[in-house]
């Protein structure tokens, strides 16, 4: 599994559609990774979205509940290389692209043509 930023071959379509559920749930996300760090469990929060159900993280929305084509799920570093998602020799890349969760969401896009991580910046209130 590679930690690359955002995959400059990702259709502009599909990065529309992520935009757009975003913007409904950044706030939650933001609140959540603001939590996830002060609360000490990690500094590296990471959410998880899929059109299907998936077994990594703590369910935060479901799609049908919150009118987004994406279900967000909410974990960190920890459960990724517990369940060998980030191997331990790849730890170090993926701290080295891992951008300010203060200005940046790290979303883990489980998808049938993309499965990878993806910063999107919190809207500018």
């Amino acid at each position: 599994m590679s930690t690359i930023a955002n995959d400059p071959e990702l259709d502009p379509k599909f990065m529309g559609e992520i935009s757009q559920d975003f913007i409904k749930v950044s706030e939650t996300l933001k609140e959540a990774s603001y939590q996830i760090r002060k609360r000490g469990f990690s500094e590296y929060p990471i959410f998880p979205i899929s059109r299907t159900e998936i077994p990594i993280g703590k369910l935060l929305f479901n799609r049908t509940d919150v009118d987004t084509r994406w279900n967000y799920y909410a974990t960190y570093l920890d459960e990724f290389l517990q369940r060998e998602l980030i191997s331990d020799d790849k730890l170090d890349d993926f701290v080295g692209t891992y951008k300010d969760p203060d200005e940046f969401c790290c979303l883990f896009v489980v998808d049938q043509e993309f499965t990878n991580f993806l910063y999107i910046p919190y809207p500018i209130d």
